[in-house]
């Protein structure tokens, strides 16, 4: 559910995601390694919206499914709500991702044989809440973001809009402590697209609630607090916005 934090909850925010020393490579050791990450420092507060750029092969998505903890880490370390997640074994892991982190892909992913208030409720079903209100949290959330009308149709019935609301809304359930977005738009026509970023900016402001967008589109970015540039696997750096050159240490 979307709720304002109460003034004393935003004073005694904290930085929610820490990452220190990180690398990623691919086929280590072998003739045709990749390091595709390469010692990438980097700390976001809660209730940040940042969007991570960069040109294709510069480890702008690594580092977006090493945050979302889809692929393993080479080297370093990553601190999730306090969390040194390399000490959690699989099977905490999992867990730890599921109640963490919500994902917002650019293809939507939602299942097709399942309607909007059942691509919702999923993730609280596999948390094992009741299914009867997992389906009117679900319900709640999907009328907030202005699905009401569509609860029961399926992602073939619904514009690509609807679905990538239908994808915040399932990314939104579970109150992660931070929202990943894929390219979350970059299927979607111009008008869309600029919905869809309200409707970011607003579960922003109003949630605090914490979004890290990887985008080619530079309007897109400069709906961000902070805009990270990446080349060759590393961080080049770091500016502050919204709309605004202004550049950061790192």
């Amino acid at each position: 559910m979307i709720k304002e934090k109460t003034a004393q909850e935003l004073g005694s925010e904290k930085p929610i995601l820490k990452i220190s020393e990180l690398h990623k490579r691919y086929n280590e050791g072998k003739s045709n390694e990749v390091h595709a990450l390469q010692g990438i420092d980097l700390m976001v507060n809660k209730g940040d919206m940042m969007a991570i750029m960069g040109s294709s092969g510069c480890g702008k998505t690594t580092l977006l499914n090493m945050i979302g903890h889809l692929d393993r880490r080479s080297l370093g370390e990553i601190v999730i709500n306090d969390v040194a997640t390399s000490t959690l074994s699989d099977a905490h892991m999992t867990a730890f991702r599921r109640d963490n982190i919500g994902f917002i892909f650019q293809l939507f992913n939602l299942f097709p044989f399942l309607t909007a208030v059942e691509n919702v409720e999923t993730p609280l079903l596999l948390r094992g809440v009741n299914s009867g209100l997992a389906r009117e949290q679900a319900k709640v959330l999907l009328r907030e973001l202005g699905m009401g009308d569509r609860l029961y149709h399926l992602p073939t019935e619904l514009s690509g809009g609807q679905q990538q609301r239908v994808a915040v809304a399932r990314a939104l359930v579970n109150d992660p402590a931070i929202i990943l977005g894929d390219e979350p738009t970059g299927d979607l026509d111009s008008k869309t697209s600029a919905d869809v970023m309200n409707l970011f900016r607003r579960i922003n402001r109003i949630n605090r609630q914490t979004l890290i967008l990887v985008t080619h589109n530079r309007w897109i970015a400069e709906q961000c607090d902070y805009i990270v540039h990446m080349s060759d696997g590393k961080i080049s750096r770091i500016e502050q916005g919204p709309f605004s050159s202004a550049e950061m240490k790192q």
